[in-house]
């Protein structure tokens, strides 16, 4: 795929998460946010939470890599790694825009386990978190993305490139987005 491609790709789901967020989830009443379908889900509160401390991290890593990195010549066509590929592809929703694939949060990022990951902020951080996300992708066009590697949360010695790990941050985001619809959309869902 081509750079341009794989950043407009990128930019694309973030707009769109933002998109969704504003129309139907800002709005909601803490009994909406704080919901759950069941004693195993999480509520709309912990799914953003969620999100919310990826983006910390990776955010932060984004930033760093691209400032600091001596590839400042973006390349026309990019190519995944094998394992970059496969991380990516492991959180993409399917073509119903369903979850193929479930996967444990490790515990420092689940709030479930952490409690102090509930801010009481959450949905308004992911938006502002967002916004954040579209300024890195709008700077990660004046670098190459093949060269620049980054590591991932659970591991500081495996490193991905910075295009196959922007592109997990996007899948995983629309992953949760549409975790949070399906909250909504349940039919025990509290009305307002």
């Amino acid at each position: 795929m081509t750079t341009k491609q794989l950043i407009d790709d990128i930019r694309a789901i973030t707009l769109h998460n933002l998109e969704v967020i504003r129309k139907k989830v800002v709005y909601l009443n803490e009994e909406q946010k704080s919901w759950k379908i069941n004693e195993n889900s999480w509520s709309l509160n912990e799914i953003f939470a969620h999100m919310n401390e990826y983006a910390k991290f990776y955010h932060a890593t984004f930033k760093d890599k691209i400032e600091n990195t001596r590839f400042k010549e973006p390349k026309i066509i990019f190519t995944s790694s094998p394992l970059g590929r496969s991380a990516w592809q492991s959180m993409k929703l399917g073509n119903a825009k369903n979850i193929k694939r479930k996967f444990k949060s490790p515990k420092a990022s689940n709030p479930v386990f952490d409690i102090s990951l509930l801010t009481g902020n959450e949905i308004s951080d992911f938006d502002k978190g967002q916004e954040e996300f579209l300024k890195i992708i709008d700077d990660s066009e004046k670098v190459n993305l093949r060269k620049v590697k980054v590591p991932i949360s659970i591991s500081k010695i495996i490193r991905f490139r910075l295009g196959d790990a922007m592109l997990f941050v996007s899948f995983h985001n629309e992953r949760h987005v549409q975790q949070a619809l399906n909250v909504i959309a349940h039919p025990n869902f509290p009305k307002k």
